[in-house]
């Protein structure tokens, strides 16, 4: 079955870095549309970013700049490269995939329905 694996959170200070990867199994990974989330204590998942099947990535305003995204389709991982942290990235971060289109672009963040369980990024001074 589909399976999202997340890993490489912990406890940064500010301005530091840290490198999250998603290990995926169970479908055919290079031919979809992935992304990361994080959900902010108090407040509601957003989106992070997108990379789509050929690589192209989007980022959120909160993001753009200091987050990167990749894909690494020979090991069906996907990362997370966060630099700059600040507290307000503070969250626990998950990665997801939208299994119902394999065309070269990224659907909405809504479409990306099969989640992993998280890893926690904690921001402090």
């Amino acid at each position: 079955q589909v399976q999202l694996v997340e890993s490489g959170g912990g406890s940064v200070q500010v301005g530091g870095s840290l490198r999250l990867s998603c290990a995926a199994s169970g479908y055919s990974f290079s031919n979809y549309c992935m992304g990361w989330f994080r959900q902010r204590p108090g407040k509601e998942r957003e989106g992070v970013g997108l990379i789509d099947r050929r690589g192209s990535t989007g980022y959120a305003a909160s993001a753009q700049g200091r987050f990167t995204i990749s894909r690494d389709n020979a090991k069906n991982t996907l990362y997370l490269q966060m630099n700059s942290l600040n507290a307000a990235d503070t969250a626990t971060y998950y990665c997801a995939v939208d299994l119902g289109n394999d065309a070269d672009y990224c659907r909405p963040y809504e479409y990306l329905r099969r989640w992993g369980q998280g890893t926690l990024v904690t921001v402090s001074s």
